[in-house]
């Protein structure tokens, strides 16, 4: 009984360890209603986190229909935002407060 419980322990520890793998992160930054960098590449097939950091004092709308995701950044904050895995292309985003000026793409490639 007891090699029964120390192995699923064993695998349990092993279980947690692989699911708290790091995922990669990429950080954006809009200052002066522009997204830095504008394009961005990252992995296909892969989980990733991006950091939108918003350097304006005014808040800014993270907003892509390709990624599915939208986001309001208050002015001085920063916000976590998962995508992925995703195919190889090029995803659009936009901050929806300044649609013409607030333009990006991420790129995910192999």
């Amino acid at each position: 009984m007891k090699r029964l419980i120390n192995g699923a322990l064993l695998a349990c520890l092993i279980f947690c360890a692989v699911s708290k793998a790091e995922v990669p992160t990429f950080t954006i930054e809009i200052r002066d209603h522009l997204f830095y960098p504008s394009q961005l590449a990252i992995p296909a097939n892969t989980k990733v986190k991006l950091i939108v950091i918003n350097r304006d004092p005014t808040p800014e709308e993270f907003e892509s229909y390709e990624l599915n995701r939208e986001k309001v950044i208050m002015g001085g904050a920063k916000a976590i935002i998962f995508v992925g895995p995703l195919v190889p292309g090029d995803y659009p985003f936009f901050g929806e407060f300044n649609p013409k000026t607030a333009q990006g793409m991420i790129r995910v490639e192999n």
